[in-house]
């Protein structure tokens, strides 16, 4: 008798393991070397901004640690990256002289390399802000499947977001 009140003890512990089990975490973020990681980060902490200060879309690097901005200029055929900080409000300026953007192009990789062109708040030698005016990305960043990603190095730290341009709305890119 003991050893089956022994038996459904064990069984109600396991019952109540498994009940407790934590929730999955959300997916996890891209950072440094492609490799994933949650960090526990708790999306209901704060706003998730929309756009960006420019009124461009946001692209998200890490775990939400920095986030780019990104402004299509169609009459000026350029577009513009901007470094923002982890709440997508700040410019922050980077040692780095470029950032780049991978895209696909008829099945085939193309690199786009954005110059920096620091803002008129940048330290000297510093960046937030990179543009390109290669009319090739503007178009690729459109494209369907063409999967544009930012690369850029951040204090030495390497971060790849995806650019998700929205194609269910109408705005004027240049701002």
């Amino acid at each position: 008798m003991l050893r089956i009140h022994s038996l459904l003890s064990l069984v109600a512990l396991l019952v109540g393991l498994v009940g407790c089990e934590p929730q999955s975490a959300p997916p996890a973020s891209e950072t440094t070397n492609g490799q994933a990681e949650s960090g526990g980060h708790d999306h209901a902490e704060h706003d998730h901004p929309t756009e960006g200060p420019h009124h461009g879309e946001l692209i998200e690097l890490g775990n939400e640690e920095y986030h780019a901005e990104i402004i299509h200029d169609e009459t000026a055929g350029t577009v513009t990256i901007y470094i923002l900080d982890a709440a997508a409000k700040m410019q922050v300026p980077i040692e780095s002289a470029e950032v780049i953007v991978n895209t696909t192009h008829d099945g085939q990789p193309a690199q786009h390399t954005l110059q920096a062109s620091p803002d008129e708040n940048d330290p000297e030698g510093k960046s937030s802000k990179f543009v390109s005016s290669e009319s090739d990305l503007a178009a690729h960043l459109h494209q369907e499947g063409g999967e544009p990603r930012l690369v850029v190095t951040i204090n030495g730290k390497s971060y790849r977001g995806t650019i998700a341009h929205d194609h269910s709305h109408e705005h004027d890119h240049a701002h």
